[in-house]
């Protein structure tokens, strides 16, 4: 993605020292002078990740398929991560049709050390080095707190904070190898505002709201940036299989759920996995060089909490 600089209206674009008054602007006097002079310009924005290693967890659907693309779409070495050899294939197919990059991919459960570390290792020693991880993975079950045993919080424990920290674990020394890197974990908008009925991914997702937190300040010293994000409506199954659930408990058709929750959302639509794969990308880019240990919405200003 090479995204245009936001224009900056100072001095050095006008002969004066303040800003040019409305009359100016609204005659387009200042965009003429932009065009009329190339060195006014603002220049584009270089993500350099151009054959840069990059893992993705939970890869062959949704989000991690949108963040997948948008990275092999920046140039990017792509490591795909999932369970299913078969939409694994299939996923690296299309990214490879639409991108012209064809990832790589590694068959393995985020709940299994062994597969994580193997994924992590593998891309390095494809790629020769280790720039990016997003961390991702399905959210645990829905319900209440006295809907859950024990087995019921550990498998979500294992499943939506272990899981990362085993990643992380394995990426670490990659990074600090390579001189730098960027890592993104996945959350939910329940960090800020709780949702009623995902008690346990509540839970777990603040947690790892504080991990990266930590982690941010353990390891600027070697260059590595950390940062979480928070999806709100993004249109997947995971949201699919929410309105589901929701619509089941109000009455009334999956469609009209959908639609309410569309309006929820000030821009009144659902967010697609490629607006989520975009800013994942410029976190994880040389672009992004100071943003770090901040836990950022990708919601479209559906969450109210600041």
């Amino acid at each position: 993605m090479k995204a245009l600089l936001p224009l900056v209206l100072a001095s050095n674009l006008c002969s004066c020292e303040t800003l040019p008054d409305r009359s100016a602007l609204s005659h387009g006097t200042l965009t003429s002078k932009l065009f009329a002079e190339p060195d006014a310009l603002p220049s584009q924005m270089e993500f350099g990740l151009a054959d840069k290693g990059v893992v993705v967890l939970a890869s062959s659907g949704g989000i991690g398929r949108g963040v997948a693309t948008e990275f092999a779409r920046e140039g990017a070495r792509v490591m795909l991560f999932s369970r299913s050899e078969e939409k694994l294939s299939e996923t690296a197919d299309a990214i490879a049709e639409e991108t012209g990059n064809r990832p790589l991919f590694t068959v393995g459960s985020i709940t299994n050390k062994d597969d994580v570390e193997s994924a992590i290792n593998r891309a390095a020693s494809e790629f020769g080095n280790l720039w990016a991880l997003f961390n991702n993975t399905g959210g645990p079950p829905a319900g209440t707190f006295e809907q859950f045993d024990d087995e019921a919080w550990q498998s979500a424990f294992e499943v939506t904070m272990l899981g990362y920290v085993r990643a992380i674990r394995a990426a670490l020394p990659h990074m600090k190898k390579g001189g730098g890197g960027r890592i993104v974990s996945n959350t939910s908008v329940s960090t800020k505002q709780a949702i009623d009925g995902l008690l346990l991914s509540n839970v777990f997702r603040s947690g790892l709201v504080g991990l990266g937190k930590s982690l941010a300040r353990e390891v600027g010293p070697d260059g590595i940036l950390v940062n979480t994000v928070g999806p709100g409506r993004i249109d997947t199954d995971r949201i699919e299989q929410l309105d589901t659930i929701w619509a089941g408990q109000k009455g009334i058709s999956i469609e009209q759920q959908r639609s309410e929750s569309q309006a929820s959302i000030p821009l009144q639509r659902y967010g697609t996995p490629s607006d989520f794969g975009r800013i994942v990308t410029f976190l994880s880019s040389e672009a992004n060089a100071y943003l770090t240990g901040q836990n950022v919405l990708i919601d479209g200003a559906m969450v109210e909490a600041y």
